[in-house]
């Protein structure tokens, strides 16, 4: 299970890596069309610098992902980055699901489920002292 973990990080971190390098890069594919809502919708991050926010986000997850020692913090970074993509194509486009969709949902619960000692903290509180 640990390999299995450490090559679906690999994975998870290094398509954000890309992803982030090809927007700033200039190589990123073309989106969908302006005059759609989706393509209205990214053009409204454009002028904002919202996006580049958000791809340096995914460079540092990416990056912090691929480290076992820095995968939670890495996960920490990227898990709202990932409900934001997957809300996008519920809400915005409308379906749109492809491949890679489906691997950054089932990679980034499974990577959450080797790590859910780790994880548990958050939730699981001790009992606070009676006085």
């Amino acid at each position: 299970m640990k390999i299995a973990a450490h090559v679906v990080a690999a994975l998870f971190g290094a398509m954000f890596l890309f992803g982030g390098f090809f927007f700033f890069f200039g190589t990123m594919p073309p989106g969908p069309p302006e005059d759609s809502l989706p393509g209205k919708f990214m053009a409204a991050f454009g002028p904002t610098g919202y996006m580049a926010f958000v791809k340096v986000c995914e460079i540092i997850g990416g990056a912090l992902v691929v480290v076992p020692q820095t995968r939670n913090l890495g996960l920490l970074i990227l898990g709202p980055i990932v409900i934001n993509i997957l809300c996008f194509h519920a809400f915005v486009a409308k379906g749109g699901w492809g491949g890679a969709h489906a691997f950054i949902t089932v990679a980034a619960l499974f990577l959450l489920w080797t790590e859910r000692k780790a994880f548990a903290v958050l939730v699981n509180r001790p009992p606070e002292p009676t006085p």
